[in-house]
């Protein structure tokens, strides 16, 4: 079932009634309130410090394995809640990661950059932009990348999806649009962890990211190869906005929408918020014995399903 992403950007109170997030928007009295079942949803965010949400709420959006985003004062997501329980070999899967073999590791990080390159070289293909040196970037990665494949292809995709903008430098702190950027990963960041927690996994650890400050190694390495749908994304705001130094209610919402984007995985077309299970999954597998591979999504020709 494909699961809803709800954001909520005004005052309001949520509240649990009959199994559902019940939203009461306080800007227009009287009250006026919105419900959504709660076994529909995969994703709450809530992007107004004035909300409030009462803890029966939340423990009901835990036990449904709905994750929960907050935002800070820039309105930039800087918290993510998760269900610690959201799976029935949970313990079982957790031990075997723990203790999975580093050579199988390198192996799968092998495949999750030469996917994540054959993304950007899409993307490229399907923009009208040289994407050949992508290709052969791709045919090189070795297991754990140990030749820095992903940092080469980086350096020339950054330099050619944003051609208009001189000297662009893909940095956290820089210039427009690596605010877009910014918001679409975080959002990204999060639909990946879900889908990590939902197959039983333990989003701290990793295949290739392992800094002990960081709560989601696994996701991180997982969305490397969705990154690209951002990148998709964002150069259709920049087509459709003049100004996209504001992150504009409209702007996060195309954001927030890539999950919901159509993607192709195995031969069938399907949103990403799905094909994100889907990858989580296979990596669950591949832990505990019964598969090899990890299988990702590709990016579909524009215009074509």
């Amino acid at each position: 079932m494909l699961k809803r992403i709800l954001v909520f950007s005004n005052p309001a109170h949520l509240s649990l009634c009959h199994n559902s997030l019940v939203a009461e928007f306080r800007a227009d009295p009287p009250r006026n309130s919105v419900s959504a079942p709660i076994e529909d949803l995969g994703l709450v965010v809530l992007d107004d410090p004035r909300i409030t949400i009462t803890a029966a709420l939340l423990s009901a959006l835990q036990e449904a394995n709905v994750a929960v985003l907050i935002t800070d004062k820039k309105h930039l997501p800087n918290g993510l809640m998760l269900p610690l329980n959201a799976h029935s070999l949970q313990s079982k899967i957790y031990q075997k990661q723990a203790e999975f073999s580093p050579v199988v590791k390198k192996r799968l990080w092998k495949q999750i950059v030469q996917a994540k390159i054959e993304n950007q070289a899409s993307l490229l293909r399907y923009e009208n932009k040289d994407f050949s040196v992508l290709k052969r970037i791709q045919k090189e990665v070795k297991n754990n990348d140990s030749t820095n494949c992903e940092g080469q292809a980086a350096a020339f995709y950054w330099k050619t999806i944003f051609p208009n903008l001189e000297n662009f430098i893909r940095d956290p702190y820089g210039e427009p649009p690596n605010n877009l950027l910014n918001y679409g990963y975080a959002v990204l960041r999060a639909v990946v962890a879900r889908a990590i927690v939902c197959a039983g996994l333990h989003p701290t650890l990793g295949i290739f990211h392992h800094n002990q400050y960081n709560a989601y190694c696994l996701a991180d390495d997982l969305m490397e190869v969705y990154r690209p749908f951002v990148d998709k994304a964002v150069l259709e705001i920049m087509a459709k906005n003049d100004d996209i130094s504001v992150l504009s209610k409209q702007i996060k919402g195309r954001l927030f929408s890539v999950g919901f984007d159509d993607v192709k995985m195995e031969g069938l077309v399907r949103p990403l918020i799905l094909a994100a299970g889907q990858t989580a999954t296979s990596y669950a597998k591949i832990v505990l014995g019964e598969e090899e591979n990890l299988v990702f999504p590709s990016i579909i020709p524009y215009g074509k399903s």
